[in-house]
């Protein structure tokens, strides 16, 4: 029998709260070369709080005069202004500084989100608080973007490589992780030399208005940052077209990426795609299992399983298998629904209705296909849920890994849980999908935690942990997960173009006709 988590009590104080106000709804202009605006055609589009249901913000829909107007800004900011001339030592500065004003406005970034996506507010709080990091990172970085001088094997030749900013970035980020996965692109795009135009996507844009207002606190020159809000056919595919435009980086679902990868083809621009996943998630039969158990949680069930990381193919040993889901149904039954922004809140709303109703298609298709749902299965309806998009945390058994929800993204708090026998098995289940971008295993062998990871086709394995990302450690998937890496030092060459010069210092050539 599917049993339902349970929902925290209700809380009239909430309604005192920015995640619960319903009456005010707030405009939010878009930000193109340092001026607040509306879209040239006066429309606006409605924003739902996840919470309440209700319309709380409206944003203007930008239309390809809008997207022309913000690359055109970028590109002469890249070609003739300040930022053009600017050191890359000041751009490291200018990069810190926006660091500190990120840290100073961590909790008013944190309410926009809770309010545009439902995320729990100590996430995203900590989330806000953990930004400025990648700035610092590559604000050190932007100095040290060195070439070389290559013993040519040319006599009499001198030869050097440089580094060169590309020009104007087109970022298009998606509504579960905003301004995380936006800092993930920006930081080493400007570190790089670059300007950028931001195109978020309209299930949430707001804090991303709200964090280009931190752009001029911290001194940035006009047009090296612009944002865009609107939809993905008009807004974004008029930035994926624009030939001013030398570079997307996008992250998304895998039918958006598709399309992207597609456009830029007819100007071979150059794509960075992180896109779905179906990462498998291998609990070993010596593992310490209250951890593995939490490790479960934080990789399906936290943020609501809206993420592209999320361990949502769970491998138990057989040995541990009846166990290890008793435990973990056990624990997911006190899981509390409500309120994001209430500390004692566990899992928040689904961030938008039409991803609700995908979850509720997906949980239909499991059962159809023989999957048993021990756990939730439903929408979500308690006390504290109201009219918001909650859906119950869903836990199947029974499944195989031909099933549709063993393969494709569902992208909500839905785990399928299987069994397998030995390491090799265990491997084959992880490796059988079109998708690799995470996996995570537990073990207390050394052994077995130092030679599966080069066994495994991910991009991130995690050994005893989950859900664990740093601005140090490189981040990308295989397969369909799409392609290039964000993070770490060799990110910000994803934002570079390479160049190779000879110089003759003889101003001689000896036969006009061959290869010299």
């Amino acid at each position: 029998m599917s049993r339902s988590p349970s929902s925290a009590p209700e809380n009239d104080a909430n309604l005192e709260r920015p995640g619960a106000a319903v009456n005010k709804i707030e405009k939010f202009p878009m930000y193109i070369d340092a001026e607040w605006c509306e879209s040239s055609s006066g429309r606006w589009f409605d924003t739902k709080n996840p919470y309440t249901g209700d319309v709380w913000a409206q944003l203007p829909e930008a239309n390809e005069t809008d997207v022309n107007r913000a690359v055109e800004a970028a590109h002469r900011a890249f070609t003739s202004g300040p930022w053009a001339t600017m050191t890359p030592s000041d751009r490291g500065l200018l990069l810190h500084r926006l660091g500190d004003v990120i840290a100073a406005n961590a909790r008013y970034l944190a309410e926009l989100e809770v309010r545009d996506n439902g995320k729990l507010m100590v996430e995203m709080l900590g989330q806000m608080k953990y930004l400025p990091r990648w700035f610092q990172y590559y604000g050190g970085l932007a100095d040290k973007i060195e070439g070389a001088v290559t013993p040519i094997d040319k006599a009499g030749m001198f030869h050097y490589v440089t580094y060169e900013p590309m020009g104007v970035v087109g970022a298009i980020t998606p509504w579960n992780s905003p301004l995380l996965l936006t800092v993930w692109k920006l930081a080493p795009a400007l570190a790089a030399g670059n300007t950028v135009v931001i195109k978020p996507s309209e299930f949430a844009s707001a804090s991303m208005i709200g964090f280009a207002k931190l752009f001029e606190e911290a001194g940035f020159p006009k047009g090296v940052v612009n944002v865009v809000t609107g939809f993905g056919q008009e807004a974004g595919g008029a930035l994926v077209g624009h030939p001013l435009v030398k570079r997307i980086a996008f992250t998304g679902g895998n039918i958006g990426g598709r399309k992207i990868s597609e456009a830029a083809a007819h100007q071979f621009k150059r794509v960075s795609l992180e896109l779905g996943g179906k990462s498998p998630h291998i609990i070993f039969g010596d593992a310490d299992l209250p951890a593995a158990i939490k490790g479960v949680i934080s990789g399906i069930f936290a943020a609501c399983g809206q993420t592209c990381m999320a361990g949502s193919r769970l491998l138990l040993h057989s040995s541990i298998h009846d166990e290890f889901v008793e435990k973990l149904v056990e624990r997911m039954e006190q899981a509390r629904l409500g309120d994001p922004f209430e500390e004692t809140t566990d899992i928040g709303p689904i961030a938008t209705e039409a991803q609700l109703r995908k979850i509720l298609d997906y949980v239909e298709i499991g059962k159809s296909e023989g999957a048993v749902c021990v756990l939730g299965g439903k929408k979500a309806t308690g006390l504290n849920c109201g009219r918001g998009w909650f859906f119950e945390p869903t836990i199947f058994t029974g499944v195989t890994n031909d099933m549709r929800i063993a393969r494709e993204e569902v992208f909500g708090p839905v785990l399928s849980i299987m069994k397998f026998e030995s390491d090799d098995e265990a491997i084959e289940i992880a490796n059988d999908t079109p998708f690799g971008l995470s996996a995570g295993f537990w073990t207390q062998d050394l052994a077995r935690a130092m030679s599966l990871p080069k066994r495994i086709r991910a991009g991130t394995v995690w050994v005893n942990s989950y859900r664990v990302v740093s601005y140090m450690a490189p981040f990308g998937g295989m397969g369909q997960s799409g392609f290039g890496r964000e993070n770490g030092a060799a990110a910000i060459h994803e934002y570079l173009e390479t160049k190779s010069v000879f110089i003759n210092p003889k101003s001689s050539i000896s036969n006009p006709f061959t290869l010299q």
